[in-house]
């Protein structure tokens, strides 16, 4: 039990001591140029920096088309083609705000973050970032496409049509009509821009910044710094994507077909990072056109919407979360968490629904547990006995307390089963609450408004009646305060060490040791762990009275 406990607390102290997680905010200003240059060459064309702009300023002046779904609002930037304004309407920075998530932003705006198609070619004009597209008309949703028309002046027509379904996927048909006298030879690309990184720290067990899936195979060995530090990356794949991960967002550039494309990661010597793909050469004869189909993911990493693309073709996009070792145990009990808030509508009541669940599965263990250790305190008066008898022979006393084990039926190691077989479920509700979209601003109850946020009710504070905001440390809630309480309520029914001195101070001081650990973390992991507790003392009443009375007349007889 104690090296469970020790193991539990070094995961958790050490993941929120050297890998801490930002806010949603984001970064100072910092302006990007528009050039956007992709794949090969991988030097970049840097313009002269242009001043800062607003979001509103960037906006104005039309050449746009609206983009409304039920789950984006924003517009396309008919100068480019760009898909640089986009929002989330159904997540907002603060809970209970009317402040939309932004995803994507012009370029030139202190946050710009956008997404380009387009060609390069040799011997032919093709469009460029500064080109001014044609637009079928003046809007974009999910049942109404958008078909964007550019041509030279030697009578290529270069067609872009995109559409977007209900959630957050855009699909990119790209049509080369060839009209003049020769063949001509035109790569398609597709680019990502942002001007700097979110804000966010990218650590083991979850992975922020450029990211991609490669040949079937997720790549998180890439980051920010990694790019600042060793330069460019350059991948070959078959399928997958590349983009921009963050905790809760992602954008992926899919590339259609199977194709062998080039996959670049880089950071951009004038400012910011891009990730781009550049498709095989294409060649097209006088009087033929040429289709490529790509897609474009741009949204929350929404576990539905992952699963559901990955079903429609989209290599392993639900690898964008990033679920670590215990992917396999993670998966199914998040699904069983979504089902259950499907049920009870909310997850602070999916959460105890959870705890229940996994105690009637670790029943039949549990009992055994129990009885074992209802036999432990039987027992004590009679290891008392043996201690003072062989007090200064230790081989000796080790001899005659196996052989009472064995005379008893007792194993004294039955209590570290139960709680072993917990610290997975306990990490994979640590990681879905710290990587899934779906229990961000999440309420439970009464003061609990955000299961995925520490409990904000501390009597450091005198529960807020004082105007001050304690350290995270010491901001010790209600729900940590009860964590501390039950488990040593717990750890006195429990048989008392009668070895080991020291095994009684670690009892005596782990709940509060591990009231002050869990402050920071989590309400919802915390709300699991008080719930598991209570429920764990409930049992251990009932089986220890429902055993003792079992094993009294055997004990009388004996």
């Amino acid at each position: 039990m104690i090296l469970a406990i020790v193991l539990s607390a070094m995961v958790l102290i050490g993941w929120s001591i050297f890998f801490p997680t930002s806010t949603d905010d984001l970064p100072a200003e910092q302006p990007v140029n528009e050039e956007l240059v992709p794949g090969e060459p991988v030097e970049d064309v840097a313009l002269p920096e242009t001043q800062p702009r607003s979001i509103e300023q960037a906006l104005e002046g039309g050449n746009r088309v609206t983009i409304a779904t039920p789950q984006l609002a924003g517009s396309i930037n008919l100068k480019g083609a760009r898909i640089d304004d986009l929002n989330l309407v159904n997540h907002n920075y603060e809970m209970n705000g009317d402040k939309p998530i932004r995803l994507l932003s012009p370029a030139g705006t202190p946050d710009a973050y956008f997404v380009e198609y387009g060609w390069t070619g040799e011997g032919v004009e093709t469009p460029n970032s500064n080109t001014i597209w044609q637009a079928s008309g003046d809007h974009l949703t999910d049942d109404s496409p958008l078909t964007l028309t550019w041509e030279n002046a030697t009578g290529q027509r270069f067609i872009q049509t995109i559409s977007v379904d209900d959630g957050y996927l855009f699909t990119v048909e790209r049509k080369v009509e060839n009209r003049g006298a020769g063949a001509i030879g035109v790569r398609p690309y597709a680019t990502a821009r942002r001007a700097h990184t979110s804000g966010e720290t990218s650590f083991w067990t979850v992975h922020i910044g450029p990211m991609g899936v490669f040949n079937d195979e997720a790549n998180y060995g890439v980051d920010y710094e990694t790019l600042d530090e060793e330069g460019g990356q350059r991948f070959t794949t078959n399928d997958g994507w590349v983009g921009f991960t963050d905790k809760y967002w992602l954008t992926a550039l899919v590339p259609g077909g199977n194709n062998q494309v080039t996959a670049n990661m880089r950071a951009v010597p004038s400012g910011g990072y891009q990730v781009d793909y550049v498709d095989e050469n294409m060649l097209v004869n006088p009087g033929t056109s040429k289709t490529t189909k790509a897609r474009l993911f741009a949204g929350a990493k929404e576990k539905s919407f992952l699963d559901r693309y990955e079903d429609e073709g989209v290599s392993r996009l639900s690898k964008a979360i990033d679920w670590g070792w215990f992917e396999w145990f993670m998966r199914p009990i998040f699904d069983l968490l979504r089902f259950l808030f499907k049920v009870t509508g909310n997850f602070g009541v999916a959460i105890i629904c959870l705890t229940f669940l996994v105690r009637f599965a670790l029943f039949p263990i549990a009992n055994k547990q129990f009885r074992s250790m209802a036999g432990m305190r039987r027992i004590q008066p009679k290891l008392k006995a043996l201690q003072d008898r062989y007090k200064d022979d230790k081989p000796r006393l080790q001899q005659e307390m196996l052989k009472l084990y064995q005379k008893e039926k007792i194993n004294p190691a039955a209590g570290c089963l139960p709680i072993l077989l917990q610290i997975p479920i306990f990490y994979a509700l640590y990681k879905v609450l710290l990587v899934s979209v779906e229990m961000r601003h999440q309420p439970f109850a009464l003061w609990i408004k955000d299961l995925s946020a520490p409990d904000p009710l501390t009597p450091i504070n005198l529960f807020g009646l004082l105007d001050f905001t304690p350290p995270a440390m010491i901001a010790i809630g209600i729900l940590p305060i009860l964590l501390g309480i039950t488990m040593w309520l717990q750890f006195k029914l429990n048989p008392t060490p009668m070895t080991d001195p020291i095994q009684k101070q670690i009892f005596g001081i782990m709940p509060w040791v591990l009231m002050v650990i869990m402050a920071p973390f989590a309400a919802g992991l915390q709300l699991y762990w008080v719930t598991n507790n209570i429920l764990t003392i409930a049992q251990q009443k009932w089986l220890y009275s429902r055993y003792d009375k079992e094993m009294t007349p055997a004990e009388d007889k004996a």
